[in-house]
C-alpha cells in the first residue's frame, strides 16, 4: 500500500507540470502578455527541469525550454546546449524553431548540433565537451523549443534552479522537480524567495518548485550580483559520488575529511633527489617564513600553469612527482606540488578550495561541492601565509583581487575549516607626487612618482613586463586618456615584491594644455588623477548600491607658473565627507611663481540601501566636477 500511495503522489506531482506544457502548443509570439514583453529581449515561455536521483551514483536530468527571442540580445537566453564528458551521456537533444505566428520553420536533431571542446586555450587535455545549436534567424521574433536529457554517474553536483536567468528576460513559467525514489538524505538551500511568485510542495522525498509570470528586470550598475537578489535553489546529497569516488558529508568538517582522504592524500610523493634539493634550497635559512618564500620562488621559476580536466582531474591533483618531472600543472597540481616540497622540509600546509575572480564566499552554512580554484594555506603562529601557486609573477604571500577577502575551505587531515583569506581594504593606497612646469605657450613638462600598494598594487604590477610601446599605449589610452597631446619622455618602473610597492617614475609633456587669450591663462589643475566617470542616473532605483573596493588616493603637485603671469584668485578649500568616503582638495600659494595642489580621495567598500544611490552619485558627480577645476592666471 505504501508503494501504491507513492505512485499516485508522483503521478499527481507530474500532472501539474505536464498540464502547462501540453497547453502551450501554439507558439505564436502574439499570445504573450504585454507585461512580460516590457523590457524583455527574450521570454522564457517554459523552463521545465526534472532531476531524478536513481542512486547514489546515478542521476537523470530532463529539460524542456520554450524561449521566444525578440532581438539579437535575446539569443543568449535560448540556452540550447548541453555539456558532456566521459561521465555524462546525452540521451536526447532536439530543437524546433517557430516563427512569429507559431508556424514551424525547422527542426534540429542531435546530429545537427555543433560539437566542440568546452575549454579554452591553456588546457593541456580535457574530456569536457559542449554541443550547441547554431541557428541564424531570418527575422524576429521567433521561438525555440529545446529538449534534452542526459545521464550522469556523478551526483556531487545536483543541478541548481535559477528561475530568473538574467537581466531583460522575463519568465512565463519555470519549474524544478527533484525525484528521489530511494529517499537518499539531502539538504537544500533556498535563497531570495521572498517577493517572488514561487509555489513549492514536498511529497515524501520529492520536491517541486514553480515560478510564474515574472517580468523582466532592467540592469542597474553599481549593485550586487544578479544571483544575490533573485531566487535560487541548491540541493546537496549527504551520500554522493564524484567521478566514481563515493563520498559522505553533511557538514564542512566531514566534507574536508572525505576530500583529504579520497582526493588529496598520498599524492605528495617526491623523489629522494627532489627532497634533497628542497632541503638544500633552505639550508642556512633560519625563519620559517623565509624558507616558505624560497620554496615558493623555486616553484614559480620551475613550473607553469596548464589546465588538466580529465575524469576526476577537475578535483584531484596530479601527483607531485609528475609535476616535478614535467614542470607544469593546473591549480590543484601546482598547489599540491608546493605542499609536497614544504612537506619535504618539515613545514605543514593545507590545500584550500576557493571561488576565484569575482569576490564570492564559500557558503559556510551549506556544505556542497563549491569553489573553482585551489590555493595553499600555511599556519604561521596566528598569521597564516597564503600562496597563489599558479602565478609566476605574484609576490610571495600576495593573493591580490583574484582570491582575497573571502571565505574559503581549508582542507586538513582532521576535516574542513572555513577561513577568511587576507583583505587589503585598509592598504589599497596610491600616492602621486609631481612637479609640473607650465610654459608660456600653454604646454607643460612634468615629472612624477606614483607609488601603489594593496589592490592598487595588484592593478598595476603586471605592466612591469610591458614593452616601451605597450607602456605608452597603457598611459595614453587608459591612465591619462583625458589629456590630449600627451607625450611620454621617460618611464622607469620598480616592482618591490618584498614591500608590495609598485613605483612608476615618469617624465611627460603635454602640448596645448592651457587655454591662452590676450590677458588670460586658463589651465586644469588636476593633471594626473581625474575622476571622469559619473554613475548612471536612475529615476526609481530598485537595487542596493554596492561599492566593490575600498581605496585611498593621495596626490600632491608642485606647480610652477609661467613667467609674466600672476595668480588671479585661488579656489577655497574643498572637503566632502560622506558614509561612502571623503574628498579633500587644497590649493595654496607658495610664492608668486608656484602653487601646491593637494588632493585626497577615499572610497569605502560595502553594500548600501538603494536610497543611498542618489547621494552616492551626487558625491561622485561633485568630485568629477571639482577634478575638472580650472585656475585662471592674469598676464602682468
Amino acid at each position: 500500500m505504501k508503494n501504491l500511495s507513492r505512485t499516485f503522489a508522483i503521478v499527481a506531482l507530474f500532472f501539474s507540470l505536464s498540464t502547462f506544457s501540453q497547453e502551450l502548443t501554439d507558439f505564436s509570439s502574439l499570445l504573450i502578455s504585454k507585461e512580460l514583453k516590457e523590457n524583455a529581449n527574450a521570454i522564457v515561455r517554459l523552463s521545465e527541469k526534472t532531476i531524478e536521483i536513481k542512486n547514489v551514483d546515478k542521476l537523470i536530468v530532463k529539460e524542456k525550454r520554450i524561449v521566444t527571442v525578440f532581438n539579437e540580445l535575446g539569443k543568449k537566453h535560448i540556452k540550447a546546449y548541453q555539456h558532456y564528458n566521459n561521465d555524462t551521456r546525452i540521451t536526447k537533444l532536439t530543437a524546433t524553431i517557430f516563427d512569429l505566428f507559431g508556424k514551424k520553420i525547422k527542426k534540429y536533431t542531435k546530429s545537427d548540433f555543433e560539437d566542440v571542446s568546452a575549454v579554452a586555450g591553456g588546457t593541456l587535455y580535457s574530456d569536457a565537451r559542449l554541443v550547441y545549436l547554431e541557428h541564424t534567424p531570418s527575422s524576429y521574433p521567433y521561438t525555440v523549443v529545446f529538449e534534452s536529457e542526459y545521464k550522469n554517474n556523478t551526483t556531487a553536483f545536483i543541478p541548481q534552479w535559477f528561475p530568473m536567468e538574467g537581466y531583460n528576460v522575463s519568465v512565463e513559467k519555470s519549474t524544478y522537480t527533484l525525484v528521489n525514489p530511494l529517499n537518499i538524505e539531502f539538504r537544500k538551500r533556498e535563497l531570495n524567495f521572498e517577493g517572488y511568485l514561487i509555489e513549492q510542495s514536498t511529497i515524501n522525498s520529492d520536491l517541486i518548485y514553480q515560478l510564474t509570470n515574472q517580468p523582466a528586470i532592467k540592469y542597474e550598475s553599481n549593485t550586487i550580483r544578479f544571483n544575490e537578489f533573485t531566487p535560487n535553489l541548491s540541493i546537496a546529497l549527504n551520500l554522493f559520488a564524484l567521478k566514481g569516488v563515493k563520498g559522505a558529508a553533511k557538514d564542512w568538517n566531514e566534507f574536508g575529511k572525505w576530500m583529504y582522504n579520497s582526493l588529496l592524500r598520498n599524492r605528495n610523493e617526491l623523489s629522494p633527489s627532489t627532497k634533497a634539493k628542497a632541503n638544500d634550497l633552505v639550508k642556512g635559512i633560519e625563519t620559517q617564513e623565509e624558507k616558505i618564500k624560497k620554496i615558493y620562488e623555486f616553484v614559480q621559476n620551475k613550473t607553469r600553469y596548464i589546465s588538466v580536466q580529465v575524469d576526476i582531474g577537475g578535483w584531484e591533483p596530479i601527483d607531485a612527482n609528475k609535476v616535478d618531472a614535467v614542470g607544469y600543472g593546473d591549480c590543484k597540481g601546482l598547489t599540491n606540488y608546493t605542499k609536497a616540497l614544504l612537506d619535504a622540509i618539515g613545514i605543514k600546509s593545507h590545500h584550500v578550495i576557493v571561488f576565484a575572480q569575482g569576490k564570492r564566499d564559500i557558503d559556510k552554512d551549506f556544505t556542497s561541492m563549491q569553489g573553482n580554484h585551489m590555493i595553499l594555506n600555511i599556519p604561521n603562529n596566528g598569521n597564516d601565509i597564503w600562496l597563489e601557486c599558479t602565478s609566476q609573477t605574484n609576490p610571495f604571500g600576495f593573493l591580490g583581487d583574484f582570491t582575497d577577502d573571502r571565505d574559503a575551505l581549508v582542507v586538513t587531515p582532521d576535516g574542513g575549516i572555513i577561513k577568511r583569506t587576507p583583505s587589503f581594504k585598509e592598504k589599497s593606497l596610491q600616492l602621486i607626487n609631481a612637479n609640473i612646469d607650465l610654459k608660456v605657450n600653454g604646454s607643460l613638462n612634468a615629472s612624477l612618482t606614483r607609488k601603489s600598494y594593496g589592490i592598487q598594487y595588484d592593478n598595476k604590477f603586471h605592466i612591469e613586463k610591458h614593452s616601451q610601446k605597450e607602456l605608452e599605449k597603457h598611459y595614453k589610452s587608459y591612465v591619462w586618456d583625458y589629456n590630449n597631446n600627451l607625450e611620454l619622455n621617460k618611464i622607469s618602473i620598480t616592482n618591490n615584491k618584498d614591500d608590495l610597492e609598485f613605483t612608476e617614475k615618469i617624465e611627460l609633456s603635454v602640448n596645448e594644455f592651457a587655454t591662452i587669450s590676450n590677458t588670460n591663462y586658463l589651465f586644469r589643475v588636476n593633471l594626473l588623477n581625474r575622476t571622469t566617470h559619473i554613475p548612471k542616473r536612475y529615476r526609481k532605483r530598485k537595487r542596493p548600491l554596492k561599492i566593490h573596493r575600498s581605496f585611498i588616493d593621495k596626490d600632491e603637485y608642485n606647480i610652477k607658473l609661467p613667467t609674466d603671469y600672476n595668480i588671479s584668485t585661488l579656489p577655497n578649500k574643498k572637503e566632502i565627507k560622506t558614509k561612502f568616503g571623503t574628498y579633500k582638495v587644497t590649493i595654496e600659494k607658495i610664492n608668486d611663481r608656484s602653487i601646491i595642489y593637494k588632493r585626497e580621495f577615499s572610497l569605502q567598500e560595502g553594500v548600501y540601501p538603494k536610497e543611498d544611490y542618489k547621494p552616492y552619485r551626487k558625491f561622485i558627480k561633485s568630485i568629477a566636477k571639482y577634478d575638472n577645476l580650472r585656475i585662471e592666471l592674469i598676464k602682468q
